[in-house]
């Protein structure tokens, strides 16, 4: 593991919104650790190293906690973002022991240009594998590169990494690659747009 995901968490003795406000004043962030039939410990991280432990690793980021002075494996299992001003509001860590699986949704990756003409979807941007705790996929990258109209990907026809097994159905789409639409098709879906508006607000003129 390395060093990078090592983070100093310290216990929280303050609960309730207004404490959660001083922690992050403070520049910190509120955690649960639980799981392993352990009771939940109410911690705080350093909001500043937990940010870039996400951005390196994404948010499946495996910790090693230094909890006063006692180490601890935890995965980042989820994590609260204000909407707005984007700081971490909160965040739930899960006790991991090594050779430990877990089954987690790994984000989905698209490389490469599909062939001329044609028009990519994706549909899922998700798939659920079970890996071991401490070897999780940050990505699952998916090259398209020359791909022709009419591919299809499914899950079961991603190449995983080694010791990962899908956990997501097989059958479930990820990538659907159609036809372009022609220039003159994009005209009229826009003229068919702006179109039902107007029609909207004539018959509610004639109802009023």
């Amino acid at each position: 593991m390395s060093d990078a995901n090592n983070l100093v968490a310290a216990t929280r003795t303050e609960f309730g919104k207004g404490a959660a406000r001083r922690a992050r004043r403070d520049g910190l962030v509120p955690a649960v650790l639980y799981g392993h039939g352990t009771d939940p410990r109410h911690l705080t991280v350093s909001a500043l190293e937990f940010a870039a432990i996400l951005r390196a690793h994404g948010t499946n980021a495996v910790l090693t906690l230094d909890i006063d002075g006692s180490e601890q494996i935890a995965l980042t299992k989820s994590v609260v973002v204000h909407p707005i001003r984007k700081y971490i509001e909160h965040a739930d860590l899960l006790v991991v022991q090594k050779g430990e699986k877990v089954v987690i949704d790994v984000h989905v990756t698209l490389a490469g240009e599909a062939g001329s003409g044609t028009l990519v979807s994706q549909d899922s941007t998700v798939v659920s594998v079970e890996a071991d705790a401490l070897n999780i996929p940050e990505e699952i990258v998916v090259s398209i590169e020359n791909a022709e109209m009419g591919t299809q990907i499914h899950a079961g026809d991603l190449e995983l990494p080694a010791g990962a097994t899908l956990q997501s159905d097989p059958e479930m789409l990820i990538v659907n690659i159609t036809e372009a639409p022609s220039a003159k098709a994009l005209e009229e879906d826009l003229d068919d747009t702006a179109e039902a508006p107007a029609e909207a607000a004539g018959e509610a003129s004639s109802e009023e």
